[in-house]
């Protein structure tokens, strides 16, 4: 099962890395959203569950507090790198896209697997697992917003085509956003909310 999920992932990554989303759409802020999802929020927690898969429990990260730190991480990594002078420096130099996108799976990984090391812990850990996710959910929504609410592009002034549709940069940027938020932080909640319900129904089974 862990070969599988791990090929899967690694799918993914090439689809993402070597498809037009980051060579020919690259300009798009839709485009460069769906690549950051699509690390963070797909090919990320498949790797973690691959390689938690293959670990043995004491190389796995089980200290109660790894998912806030890592939450932390992925915190200051996103908002970083979405920051417009970094947004640029990723559009438009392989280097700053190199950089951006091994940010982002690195942060990613270190996330979700601290989150699923912690579900298989005591109930600490669980819930430090959970609210890690959680916390995540917050500020990736927090993001969303910002951009979807932006009274003016941060990102381009021109036209952008995605998908082979001519957007303009305020409609870019909010659909940008809009994945972001259906994409990203729901991912994010559903699996801190998952997480949450094992908590509750191990408490359940132990009362019964």
């Amino acid at each position: 099962m862990s070969a599988f999920v791990l090929s899967l992932a690694s799918a993914v990554l090439a689809l993402i890395w070597l498809g037009p989303l980051l060579t020919i759409w690259r300009g798009s802020i839709t485009a460069h959203m769906l690549a950051h999802m699509g690390v963070v929020a797909i090919a990320a927690p498949l790797l973690a569950i691959g390689l938690a898969q293959r670990l043995p429990r004491t190389k796995r990260l089980d200290f109660v507090a790894m998912p806030l730190v890592a939450s932390l991480v992925e915190l200051v990594v996103v908002w970083g790198w979405h920051a417009p002078a970094a947004r640029r420096f990723a559009q438009y130099t392989l280097v700053g896209t190199v950089s951006e996108q091994a940010s982002f799976l690195a942060a990613g990984l270190f996330l979700w697997f601290s989150c699923l090391a912690a579900s298989g812990g005591d109930k600490a850990s669980r819930v430090s697992g959970a609210f890690g996710l959680l916390l995540t959910t917050i500020h990736m929504t927090l993001l969303g917003a910002l951009l979807a609410l932006s009274p003016r592009p941060l990102y381009a002034s021109g036209e952008v085509t995605c998908f082979g549709v001519t957007l303009t940069a305020g409609q870019d940027q909010q659909l940008g956003a809009v994945v972001m938020l259906l994409l990203g932080a729901a991912t994010y909640l559903a699996g801190g909310v998952s997480l949450l319900a094992g908590l509750f129904c191990d408490t359940d089974r132990r009362a019964a």
